[in-house]
């Protein structure tokens, strides 16, 4: 004798014009779950786009989880991972060499647009008396803002020159220019046999139409967990792992989970942080990642790039978290490590993936740009078409032989961590994503005012880009930017 709940439930399907196939009862009386009629109104709902009308069990055991629905695009591909390609240089001639490479690269990028046909070296300018204007490009090497003009110092692989703006809106862009960015000039000879720079041109991205999947798949977009932290979401985060595998009709479409960087929280990071430490080893905090991990799906791949918390080199680029430290992780078939930065596929849309180290630097030398807002400081590196521009700075970089840091490709989505703010943004047909933490406010944060959003779960459909999200934080004031 049926319940009287999926009596009701299997109704809604036969006065549907559905049938329902024995396997199906079979299945279904073994099922202890509420609201059965929802389930049953939603596996109608897909089966009744597919103009099929029969519910049997390979359906129940696709929407419980229980099988994976074969029907779901999921393929994956590491477009480019830095963590073979690593092979720093020495000393002044591996940092020569790998501004030697950024220029070069920028250059080729810069290369088409028109006004690049009219480019000349700094040295061949430094040597022409001309009436008209003249197009140079190099990295920026001093911005000086005095009384009511603006220098700034341009340098290319021929020399360096300097160049004078009077103009208050250029100045105004000049003023967001970070150090070693790459630029564009137009620029003419001043009465005095100076240079005027009458325009800048940043690399920039081109407005395009994103690359999209060609099913309603899902991929999950996660960062900063901060494993074997005190203040780690461990409740909130097993929660969400447990919904993975729910007959939820959004987890059954979750075919990827990126984590971008800071999975762990790391041993000696800054002073006293044994203090604020659950697990006061790296390999115990990566075993403790690697059993929360274990209870998602087998079918759902789970990328895990490394951030200034995780071990190995703190320089970027970095090599993927290195395999002496947990070989678990490493030979799990769903999981793949990568470095940062690293550019993904899935299904077709390329994601590139940044921890976001250099977001430090840019917020403490850029007017307008601050902590809160991470998705205009991605734009700003967008438009430098680099990940980490500045140099010398509180971001390390490594003097590589090839700059693993230009944005080569155009990404459709550009996800970002580090700054614990969940945000969303669209830039130019690219959907911006940092996806924030699972960490609650730790004491420093909360020294220096900085209030993180912690908890939130970002889901994004592959085929239309709409974005999910569910919020694990019990806090009514943690909200989701957008």
């Amino acid at each position: 004798m049926l319940n009287k709940e999926l009596t009701l439930a299997l109704n809604y399907a036969l006065n549907k014009g559905f049938q329902i196939h024995p396997n199906a009862f079979e299945f279904l009386e073994n099922v202890d779950v509420e609201k059965l009629e929802k389930i049953i109104k939603e596996i109608v709902r897909e089966k009744t786009k597919q103009k099929l009308f029969q519910i049997n069990q390979d359906d129940l055991e696709n929407y419980f989880g229980i099988k994976e629905d074969k029907n779901l695009q999921s393929e994956y591909k590491v477009l480019f991972d830095p963590t073979s390609k690593i092979t720093s240089g020495e000393g002044i001639s591996g940092y020569n060499a790998l501004f030697a490479s950024r220029f070069n690269k920028l250059k080729r990028i810069i290369s088409d647009r028109p006004e690049s046909k009219l480019l000349k070296s700094i040295a061949s300018i430094k040597s022409t008396k001309s009436n008209d204007d003249m197009y140079v490009c190099g990295l920026v090497t001093a911005r000086i803002s005095e009384r009511n003009i603006t220098k700034l110092l341009l340098e290319d692989p021929s020399g360096s020159f300097e160049g004078i703006i009077f103009d208050d809106d250029l100045q105004k862009t000049a003023d967001l220019l970070l150090n070693d960015q790459f630029v564009m000039a137009r620029i003419g000879f001043g009465k005095n046999s100076g240079f005027i720079i009458k325009d800048l041109i940043s690399p920039d991205v081109p407005d395009q139409t994103s690359n999209r999947s060609e099913s309603e798949t899902f991929a999950v977009f996660l960062s900063d967990l901060h494993i074997g932290s005190k203040y780690f979401m461990e409740d909130e985060f097993n929660e969400f792992v447990l919904w993975l595998s729910s007959p939820d009709p959004v987890a059954r479409k979750i075919r990827f989970v990126l984590i971008g960087g800071d999975a762990v929280d790391g041993v000696g990071i800054y002073p006293n942080q044994d203090k604020e430490l659950v697990c006061q080893t790296i390999e115990e905090q990566l075993k403790k990642m690697e059993g929360l991990i274990s209870k998602i799906p087998d079918h759902i791949k789970i990328f895990i790039m490394p951030g200034n918390h995780d071990p190995g080199r703190r320089a970027l680029p970095q090599p993927a978290i290195p395999k002496k430290f947990n070989s678990g992780l490493w030979e799990r078939e769903n999981v793949i490590m990568v470095g940062n930065p690293a550019v993904i596929s899935l299904n077709g849309v390329k994601v590139l993936m940044f921890h976001g180290q250099s977001i430090d630097d840019i917020v403490k030398t850029t007017p307008g740009l601050s902590y809160d807002s991470p998705t205009k400081v991605m734009k700003h590196l967008l438009r430098t078409r680099h990940l980490s521009p500045i140099y010398g700075s509180q971001t390390p970089i490594a003097p590589e032989i090839e700059d693993l840091l230009v944005i080569e490709d155009i990404p459709d989505i550009f996800h970002v961590g580090h700054v614990h703010r969940a945000q969303l943004d669209m830039y130019k047909g690219i959907l911006l994503i940092n996806s924030g933490s699972w960490q609650n406010q730790t004491p420093f944060q909360a020294s220096v005012g900085m209030t993180p959003n912690p908890g939130i779960a970002l889901m994004v459909n592959l085929k239309t880009f709409q974005v999910l999200h569910q919020n694990y934080n019990s806090k009514l004031d943690n909200i989701l930017q957008s």
